[in-house]
């Protein structure tokens, strides 16, 4: 899925904290070393260095289902669980700031100390490598095209053989795509406000994660008023990000991805929150 690797997803404010429901359903359980309470840098188990004792912090930018999404008071979703997953393993519990998303993109957040990794459905990139390194790939993107009903688009030739207006998430690879296929789409800075400018007729048809609008789509009065287009497949792979250098990290993020998938926690997972895992999916 031509995850778009989403950026300018700002909002006014300083960052917020939030909690993911199973470290409120849990609480911390640390190990010697990592014990609770108390301000700055420590070490988790394996001694992987963390930003905050006891704590596995994640940079994310909400809302943006079903990969991080608020639920019933908590941060839940796919890239929420399998993050989950790395805390369990350092034996830690994990804490989301909810952050602009262009600072994924130069890793800010990162090489300030603020978090210790990035989970925000990021596509991989070399662009991107630059200034970060990324976990081992943890899932396959693909983009979707969705239209209002009464446009009568199904494709991207549809949308410009009837002059119709496209719009994407602003600095995402859906956005840079679009350009590249000569749109000039409108830019919009969350998920929630690209479903809202369809809605109200801003624009005609989106270019998403196929994901988020399979989550759209759920919703009886969205699969009323809007229909399912192409899908865009674009090769890309989302990661993790972590602060250059910090290869003890990136090491226990692969290694719980990689188990996850080996004995059918990711299967579990991803059938959770996104639906029916594809076959070529390894």
């Amino acid at each position: 899925m031509f995850r778009t690797a989403r950026g300018n997803r700002k909002r006014p404010g300083s960052h917020r904290i939030r909690v993911t429901a199973a470290a409120a359903a849990a609480g911390a359980f640390l190990v010697a070393g990592c014990s609770s309470g108390g301000d700055g840098p420590s070490e988790a188990a394996g001694g992987v260095p963390v930003v905050e004792k006891g704590k596995l912090t994640t940079c994310t930018h909400l809302p943006y289902p079903p990969f991080q999404f608020e639920k019933d008071g908590k941060v839940v979703g796919f890239d929420v669980a399998l993050v989950d997953l790395v805390a369990s393993r350092l034996q830690v519990e994990q804490k989301i700031l909810d952050t602009p998303f262009e600072n994924f993109k130069t890793g800010a957040f990162l090489n300030s100390g603020e978090c210790d990794l990035a989970a925000a459905g990021m596509t991989i990139t070399d662009e991107r490598k630059r200034n970060v390194d990324f976990s081992v790939p943890y899932f396959d993107a693909t983009q979707a095209l969705l239209a209002t009903k009464k446009s009568g688009v199904t494709s991207l030739a549809d949308l410009k053989a009837k002059s119709k207006k496209l719009g994407a998430q602003a600095e995402t690879t859906g956005e840079s795509y679009a350009k590249a296929q000569g749109f000039d789409p409108v830019a919009f800075e969350s998920s929630d406000a690209v479903i809202n400018g369809l809605r109200t007729g801003q624009v005609d048809a989106v270019v998403i994660d196929y994901p988020v609008v399979q989550g759209w789509l759920k919703d009886p009065k969205n699969a009323a008023e809007f229909t399912l287009g192409q899908n865009i497949e674009t090769g890309e792979q989302y990661g993790f990000s972590v602060k250059k250098g910090n290869t003890a990290l990136v090491a226990a993020i692969d290694k719980a991805i990689t188990d996850a998938k080996a004995d059918g926690t990711y299967k579990k997972l991803y059938e959770q929150w996104i639906g029916p895992l594809p076959q070529t999916t390894p």
